[in-house]
């Protein structure tokens, strides 16, 4: 008997052994205490996640020097309205084609996505060397190019809730002012080789230098856990949310009149004369510059005082400095103009995921979905705003109507802002929120 009940024994002993692997609990997505929160690999996730802004976020705001080109030499007989319809679908498919591929980030198929957004984006750009004609330029600037950087954002932002938990708003900050840098480096290579080396092959080199900054997210980047079941594409019951649907609306609102000075700027001060030509073309280089530190103060700010108790100065001051344009008159006077727009408008990429997370902390399995809404909003605002102030800039109004649409849009969106840190912390002002 003895001997058969050790034998039972070891036998169970190695039956635990061999399943135990198999019961091994998993870090929970909802579980706050398992996020590491820190590290190593969770700041070469940062490092990784500011290259997909880079490239994704980083070309769409460069679009401004494409537009100043197209308008002067590519495309001269095209009307600004309708040129600008193509930076406005590269950014409405940067958040729509985002979405979508929030379910096929949650089956694993993270790399995949990195790599296909890495091949349209060197793709989109060689084509884009070679075209001519303005058909030409809408399948390779705005479909192929605004399809790949889709594939790099909406994960990017995804994973980064999966290894920061307190500190979120840093490193979504840091991550995001890769927007920034992009729209530093890209507008002045562009500007620089242009003249010495043709619009093809400035395209090519920077289809070159997308390649090589795409390389270390795809080595370094690591998905630390899944959500326990594939997200849905729709999250309809996150709209009853008060807080929620009116930070969605603010974000609507808010970028259909945020690119205004983004797409328009160079050829504002081009036209009046407001500065030389070679001054003009860095004038979005400026902005972008400061809105690297916009994207990262306030989101340092915010993990103190609260996302929205750092967005909502930030909005207001952008819809003063937009109506600020209309009266601009001289060089010193605009560049200082970029430079404070710049950094108060970068709050509206780096924060609102923040928002969204921190309105989710009761379901972060869901924030993927109620992320992906929220930029779908985004996305339609980016698609009609710019467009519509190109039509106005045809009209008599001219400028002085863009400048005053865009800012009495910012408005609306620092109050709905406002309205969404009431409904989410009631009116105390020294509350977090």
């Amino acid at each position: 008997m003895n001997g058969d009940q050790g034998y039972e024994l070891d036998e169970r002993i190695s039956r635990e052994q061999e399943i135990e692997p198999v019961q091994t609990k998993q870090p929970s997505v909802n579980d706050a205490a398992s996020i590491p929160d820190g590290g190593v690999k969770a700041w070469l996730q940062v490092l990784g996640a500011f290259f997909l802004f880079f490239n994704s976020w980083g070309i769409v705001n460069t679009f401004g020097s494409y537009q100043t080109y197209y308008e002067s030499t590519l495309l001269p007989h095209t009307p600004a309205s309708t040129i600008a319809w193509l930076g406005s679908i590269q950014a409405f498919l940067l958040l729509v084609v985002g979405a979508l591929t929030g379910p096929i980030y949650d089956r694993g198929h993270f790399h995949a996505l990195l790599l296909t957004g890495t091949v349209l984006l060197v793709i989109g750009q060689m084509c884009l060397s070679a075209c001519t004609q303005y058909w030409q330029v809408l399948l390779a600037q705005a479909l192929c190019i605004g399809t790949g950087c889709g594939c790099l954002f909406v994960p990017s932002v995804g994973i980064l809730s999966t290894y920061f938990s307190k500190r979120i708003g840093v490193a979504m900050g840091l991550a995001a002012s890769g927007s920034s840098m992009g729209g530093v480096v890209y507008p002045i290579v562009f500007h620089r080789l242009l003249p010495h080396i043709g619009f093809a092959w400035t395209t090519r080199v920077l289809g070159f230098i997308i390649l090589a900054t795409m390389l270390l997210p795809n080595l370094v980047m690591r998905v630390r856990v899944l959500p326990p079941k594939t997200r849905e594409l729709l999250d309809l019951g996150a709209f009853r949310i008060p807080a929620y649907a009116l930070m969605c609306f603010a974000s609507f609102i808010g970028f259909m009149g945020l690119y205004m000075p983004f797409f328009y700027a160079q050829v504002y001060a081009l036209e009046r004369r407001i500065t030389n030509p070679d001054l003009a073309f860095y004038l979005l280089a400026i902005m972008n510059a400061t809105s690297t530190f916009g994207r990262i103060i306030p989101n340092m700010m915010s993990d103190r005082i609260g996302p929205f108790n750092a967005i909502v100065p930030c909005a207001v001051m952008s819809a003063v400095l937009c109506f600020c344009y209309v009266s601009v008159g001289s060089a010193a006077g605009i560049i200082v103009l970029e430079a404070f727009y710049g950094f108060f408008s970068g709050s509206f990429v780096s924060l609102p995921p923040t928002i969204i997370v921190s309105l989710s902390l009761d379901a972060r399995e869901k924030i993927g979905t109620r992320l992906g809404q929220s930029f779908a909003c985004v996305a339609v605002g980016l698609l009609v705003g710019t467009p519509i102030g190109g039509a106005i800039l045809e009209t008599r109004s001219g400028f002085t109507g863009a400048w005053v649409f865009g800012g009495c849009l910012l408005v609306g969106s620092a109050v709905c802002l406002w309205g969404a840190r009431v409904c989410h912390k009631g009116w105390g002002i020294m509350v977090k929120a």
